[in-house]
């Protein structure tokens, strides 16, 4: 069965009118419950990680003032999250879980983390909802670690991955590649490996097609040993940060298409959910689920 991970932790208390909808992990994990995709073996709890493991990716001064609520008003407003400790232990959980799906994926071909994709954090500021990068943890980790000699962080989120790009700007180990809606937030762009900048209400044929392509090149080129595919489903049509025009199926063809190409190649790929903005909340959990059901279905096919 598909390896899933998630901690109960991921949806704190938080105020239900905040454009950030953190319910979804809770309401993501129950849909895929009634869906019969979460078993008594296939669900992984991380812990939570240190200040010193996250030092790998991050400053301790930072961690330290994130943990004990010590930034600025001024920060805070530029992460634009209410600081509480149910907020703090998820974020410092959450990481872990990345790290745990990749490491299941090394092991099994394909682990799903229903949560991650915090990629608008930076060394030393939070920004976008993002106060700690999973991908750039995660990666720094396994390289450093041996686990891993290449990796390739494929970031499908429509918001470019700044805050990976500029912690990963040095390591040679791993490839950043951002493919997101140009003319969006963030409004100052930190280059990655490669970046495609996508046109507003692009549609599914010439997404799906430009997805296909640079995929399909990346894996050639870099024979990374591990993907870390963030699968944000702020592309949606009507998202309301997204600013593109794919369908709920352009969504989930996108994310087979990539999960396929990885499968095909014996490539293991790890799964995160990325952005999604969405009023009505359990529609919003349901988009996410996109890539666990497909990757649900594949699993079958290729293990």
């Amino acid at each position: 069965m598909l390896p899933l991970v998630y901690h109960s932790n991921y949806s704190c208390d938080f105020p239900d009118d905040h454009r950030f909808v953190m319910s979804k992990f809770r309401r993501l994990y129950d849909y895929l419950n009634v869906k019969g995709l979460i078993l008594a073996d296939n669900v992984y709890q991380p812990d939570k990680a240190s200040i010193q493991d996250l030092s790998i990716a991050h400053s301790p001064e930072y961690l330290t003032q994130l943990s004990n609520n010590s930034m600025d008003a001024r920060q805070w407003r530029r992460i634009g999250l209410p600081w509480s400790q149910g907020l703090i232990d998820r974020t410092f959980t959450a990481p872990n879980g990345t790290l745990l799906a990749a490491r299941l994926a090394l092991k099994q071909g394909m682990a799903c983390h229903l949560a991650g994709g915090t990629h608008h954090a930076h060394y030393d500021f939070g920004s976008g909802f993002c106060m700690i990068n999973d991908l750039a943890y995660t990666a720094n980790t396994l390289i450093e670690s041996g686990e891993v000699q290449r990796i390739l962080i494929f970031d499908c989120d429509v918001h470019q991955g700044d805050g990976t790009a500029a912690i990963l700007a040095n390591q040679p180990h791993v490839f950043t590649c951002s493919i997101h809606c140009e003319k969006n937030f963030p409004f100052r762009k930190h280059a990655s490996d490669l970046d495609v900048g996508l046109d507003k209400f692009l549609q599914d044929d010439d997404y799906l097609s430009i997805i296909r392509t640079t995929l399909s090149k990346l894996l050639d080129e870099q024979q990374p040993d591990l993907v870390l595919y963030d699968a944000g489903v702020d592309i949606w049509q009507h998202d309301e940060l997204g600013h593109l025009d794919i369908t709920w199926d352009g969504v989930a063809a996108r994310d087979e298409q990539v999960l396929r190409e990885c499968l095909m190649r014996h490539i293991p790929v790890a799964t995160v959910i990325g952005g999604g903005y969405d009023k009505d909340h359990d529609r919003l959990a349901q988009r996410h689920a996109c890539v666990i059901e497909v990757a649900a279905h594949l699993y079958h096919q290729y293990f």
